[in-house]
C-alpha cells in the first residue's frame, strides 16, 4: 500500500493531482480542503496517501492531513460509502465539523452534505458515532470571526480542518481581509496562509 507520496507537481485540478515521483506521475484524488492547500506547479508537495484497489484500477486518495485521511478510512467503512463518496463528503463539510455532527446525531447537518440522503446520514451515525466522538475535538464555530460573511467562515473552518488553532485562524483571516476587503474564498484562504506561514 502506498502511504504518503512525495514529489513534484505537474498537474491540479479540484478532483486529483499528479505528482512526478521520481519521473513517475502519481494521480492522486483529493478533497477541496487538500486542493486549497496546494502548492504552485513546479513545486513539491507531501500527502498521506491511502491505496484504493479494484479489480480494474488502483487509485489513490491524498489528504494534507492524518486527521483527514483517518476519517477518510472511517467512512469508507461504512455500508454504501466508497472512496469516491468519502472524498466528496470531505470536500462539501470540514473534517471536525463531521466529527462533531457524527458524534451529535445532527442528521439535519449531515443531509445538508451534496450526495448525502437520509439513509447515508443515519448509517453514518450508526456506524461512526462512537469513533467520531472518539476523535471528535473541541473546536469553535468561527462565530467570532470578524464579519462573520460566509466566505471568512468558510475560510475559517477550512483553516482548522488543515490543523490550525481557532485563534490563529481568526487572527490570520483578519489580516488577510485588511489587503483584500472583497476576496473570493480562494484569495482569502491563501492570503491567510500566507499570513500563517509567516507566523
Amino acid at each position: 500500500m502506498i502511504a504518503h507520496v512525495k514529489g513534484k507537481i505537474i498537474h491540479k485540478s479540484p478532483e486529483s493531482v499528479i505528482i512526478d515521483v521520481a519521473g513517475v506521475g502519481y494521480e492522486v484524488h483529493i478533497p477541496l480542503s487538500t486542493y486549497y492547500k496546494l502548492p504552485e506547479m513546479e513545486e513539491y508537495v507531501s500527502l498521506n496517501t491511502y491505496t484504493h484497489i479494484r479489480e480494474d484500477a488502483m487509485q489513490l486518495y491524498g489528504f494534507f492531513t492524518h486527521r483527514e485521511k483517518e476519517i477518510f478510512q472511517m467512512l469508507i467503512a461504512v455500508s454504501g460509502v466508497g472512496p469516491r463518496l468519502a472524498r466528496n463528503i470531505l470536500s462539501g463539510i470540514p473534517a471536525d465539523d463531521l466529527a462533531s455532527a457524527i458524534s451529535s446525531a445532527n442528521i439535519t447537518r449531515l443531509k445538508a452534505i451534496p450526495g448525502i440522503g437520509g439513509k447515508t446520514a443515519e448509517r453514518l451515525v450508526v456506524e461512526l458515532k462512537d469513533k467520531m466522538t472518539a476523535v471528535s475535538g473541541v473546536r469553535g464555530q468561527g462565530s467570532e470571526v470578524r464579519g462573520d460573511d460566509g466566505i471568512s467562515r468558510d475560510v475559517y473552518s477550512a483553516l482548522v480542518n488543515l490543523g490550525y488553532k481557532s485563534i490563529l485562524a481568526e487572527k490570520a483571516i483578519e489580516r488577510a481581509k485588511q489587503v483584500n476587503t472583497d476576496a473570493t474564498f480562494e484569495i482569502l484562504f491563501k492570503e491567510s496562509l500566507k499570513v500563517l506561514a509567516k507566523g
